[in-house]
């Protein structure tokens, strides 16, 4: 039997601590980006006794269920899961707590395991040590800035999100639970729903605001990935459908409530400012001239109806978002992982990137911060190049990253879409943020990487 041990002293009281593991999302919350492991379904709340969860995962590319039960529990002491089914022989997961202090704890994670095929496994010890020790610096770092920033010292808000399945939706909806909001989705399928879900048609203008009952913010996250394949005239509708028809809903709906909500955040993208070159691009710069930003513009312009119905409405232009679990970064990690990560033409052109931690934090200082409003981008404050993005993912990953796409050969594989998205320089500055006080947890790029990355 193995036995892998992580301790971390937490600037919060254990009562407080304790209490944020029971809240909904705290396991999506403390899953790191890159771990092949998603909640599948659960059977109780919290994490009292007899609570049983199941997850979907993957062991070296071969999908597998993994399910767990709660076996103790003591309020602000323990509590206590074991594997009923996966990929281990034994698995049994021990969360203690105690005081350091008055307003100060001790939060340590044991884990007993045991690989399956007895003496033979022998040889993936060391792996498995060290992978735990990645998710669980990734789990501590979370939980204790989680708790130092955001658990606790925020208002309680009601709040409807659409697009929570997408890829920043479906760790902003966690998020905001931890946080201690209640989250409605809007989801698109029929038949049972669970109790946090709503039914919604928007290419057919179906939804039934009223029935979500009391809501104080909105936050819409609609769109069709624009970075997958080329743009044929199909597609190009898809992209405006697919952020037009949904915004467009949601605010007719929501200006026809007799007690609307008092926000709403829509989401648009930096493509609204086309190719910057090397101009540093803040909220007041106009539109450019390109698809993306044509599209951007009408995106915006659907939610000002909204402000028109005195609704504090965001534009949230949001930069390149950094997360393993999807987007732009997952689509590049087989290939840096294997050596044959690529600088895009001549680099040169800036990349506005944001990290997952920073972009659910920015979308909660909004919330919070009433004179925010307008367009609002959300990128760190240091965009960089291509060149320099591609040689500090190699860097961060231990791998080479000398290869080059010319940029010819990028328009004649994507099209549009690659000159658009791949080539366009984009060098945003997040000015309202830094004005209104947000500070970024990753304002640096290799301290995001490292962090998403568990490296």
């Amino acid at each position: 039997m193995q036995v892998f041990t992580k301790q971390s002293k937490i600037d919060a009281p254990v009562a407080q601590v304790f209490a944020w593991h029971a809240r909904n999302g705290a396991i999506q919350r403390l899953t790191p980006p890159w771990a092949p492991l998603a909640l599948k379904w659960r059977q109780g709340n919290g994490i009292a006794k007899g609570v049983r969860v199941g997850f979907d995962m993957r062991v070296l590319g071969i999908p597998m269920d993994w399910e767990a039960e709660h076996i103790d529990y003591q309020e602000n002491q323990l509590f206590k899961d074991r594997q009923t089914k996966g990929p281990f022989a034994r698995w049994e997961h021990t969360h203690l707590f105690s005081p350091d202090g008055q307003n100060r704890s001790i939060m340590e994670d044991q884990v007993a395991w045991q690989l399956p095929m007895g003496f033979l496994s022998r040889p993936f010890h060391g792996h498995v040590h060290r992978e735990l020790g990645r998710i669980f610096d990734y789990r501590h770092r979370v939980l204790a800035y989680d708790l130092a920033h955001y658990a606790g010292k925020v208002k309680r808000q009601r709040i409807l999100v659409s697009g929570a399945s997408g890829t920043i939706g479906s760790a902003l909806v966690p998020f905001l639970r931890t946080c201690g909001h209640e989250v409605i989705r809007l989801v698109r399928r029929t038949g049972d729903l669970a109790a946090d879900e709503m039914f919604w048609d928007p290419s057919n203008g179906i939804l039934d605001m009223a029935a979500a009952g009391p809501v104080d913010a909105v936050i819409s996250l609609n769109g069709v990935d624009i970075s997958r394949g080329k743009w044929t005239k199909n597609q190009k509708q898809k992209i405006i459908d697919s952020r037009i028809q949904p915004t467009r809903l949601l605010v007719e709906k929501m200006a026809c409530l007799e007690s609307p909500p008092s926000v709403f955040i829509s989401s648009s993208a930096i493509g609204f400012y086309g190719e910057g070159q090397d101009a540093v691009l803040t909220e007041e710069h106009p539109m450019g001239d390109s698809f993306i930003s044509r599209v951007c513009h009408s995106w915006e312009q659907v939610s000002f109806p909204a402000a028109d119905a005195g609704i504090r409405t965001v534009q949230l232009r949001i930069g390149v978002v950094l997360t393993p679990a999807g987007g732009a970064l997952a689509r590049m990690m087989p290939a840096f992982m294997t050596g044959c990560g690529a600088r895009l033409g001549s680099g040169d052109q800036y990349m506005s990137w944001i990290s997952m931690d920073d972009t659910l934090g920015g979308i909660l200082h909004i919330l919070e911060n009433q004179a925010l409003q307008g367009p609002v981008n959300l990128t760190a404050p240091h965009a960089v190049t291509n060149r320099e993005f591609t040689r500090t993912l190699g860097k961060v990953l231990s791998r080479p990253a000398f290869f080059v796409i010319p940029r010819r050969a990028a328009t004649l594989l994507w099209g549009d879409m690659g000159k658009e998205t791949l080539m366009t320089s984009a060098r945003v500055m997040p000015q309202k943020l830094l004005h209104h006080g947000f500070v970024f947890q990753h304002d640096t790029l290799k301290s995001a990487l490292a962090h998403l990355l568990g490296r």
